[in-house]
């Protein structure tokens, strides 16, 4: 049989290009989302085109029920999951102290608190059959005082460097894949600006995807994709912060 990969966020963006990614790597996939007919329309195009099994859970991680029906997928030992990528999220373009705080608490909880269950119930079916990987979107964003959404995105870094060290014993690894501005529906949805970001600093999905692939099978923790962005990630380390708060761009 061939092995599964989760998917969050799968209908657009890095999540539809893991799922065209790994289906070309003949894994079967269970694809998340809110939308039911995007969901579909994907499963089909995927199936069709690569021949692979595509199983659907139309679900709002931001709600206990939904987050509760991929844990239970997650959970299942009959086909369990080999791969899970935690990508599904958003962005705030208001500033923090201007945004609702119910909004800044879904935020929080799409960014932490769901990648974190779902890793959980992943690993608990994983450590067992000793196999299993778990890759999770990060963010350059992590690097940089960004507000809350570097700041969530700073612990999904963190959490992936410890429990790549901690459950490489087990036969698993974790990686965390850190991009910089991608070509997809992420500015959009939150109406930023985008004509202010040079073309150069400009991402494909299709080669985040595959960085993030080759270091999870290398079992590295932490990945950038892109010397630009290395370069970008060291001078962040070395610089003062005030000043690369003030190199960074408005909005979070």
């Amino acid at each position: 049989m061939n092995p599964i990969a989760l998917i969050t966020g799968a209908t657009a963006g890095l999540g539809a290009e893991f799922a065209a990614q790994l289906a070309a790597k003949r894994y079967d996939l269970v694809i998340v989302a809110r939308d039911r007919e995007r969901l579909t329309a994907t499963a089909e195009r995927v199936s069709e085109q690569f021949g692979v099994d595509v199983e659907c859970i139309s679900a709002d991680l931001a709600t206990d029920e939904g987050i509760a029906a991929v844990q239970r997928r997650l959970a299942e030992t009959e086909r369990p999951v080999d791969l899970l990528v935690n990508n599904a999220g958003f962005g705030l373009i208001t500033t923090f102290h201007e945004s609702p705080l119910g909004e800044e608490d879904r935020h929080l909880e799409l960014l932490v608190a769901v990648p974190m269950r779902l890793s959980h119930t992943a690993l608990r079916q994983m450590v067992p059959r000793r196999s299993g990987t778990i890759i999770n979107v990060a963010s350059v964003a992590a690097y940089t005082p960004r507000g809350t959404y570097g700041a969530a995105k700073s612990w999904i870094i963190s959490f992936s460097r410890w429990a790549n060290i901690r459950y490489r014993r087990e036969g698993i690894t974790v990686t965390a894949v850190a991009p910089g501005f991608v070509h997809t529906e992420f500015h959009q949805r939150m109406n930023a600006r985008t004509d202010n970001i040079p073309r150069t600093l400009w991402l494909t999905p299709d080669r985040v995807v595959a960085d993030a692939l080759r270091a999870a099978a290398r079992g590295r923790a932490v990945t950038v994709p892109t010397l630009r962005y290395k370069v970008i990630v060291a001078l962040s380390r070395i610089l003062p912060s005030r000043m690369v708060a003030a190199g960074a761009l408005r909005g979070r």
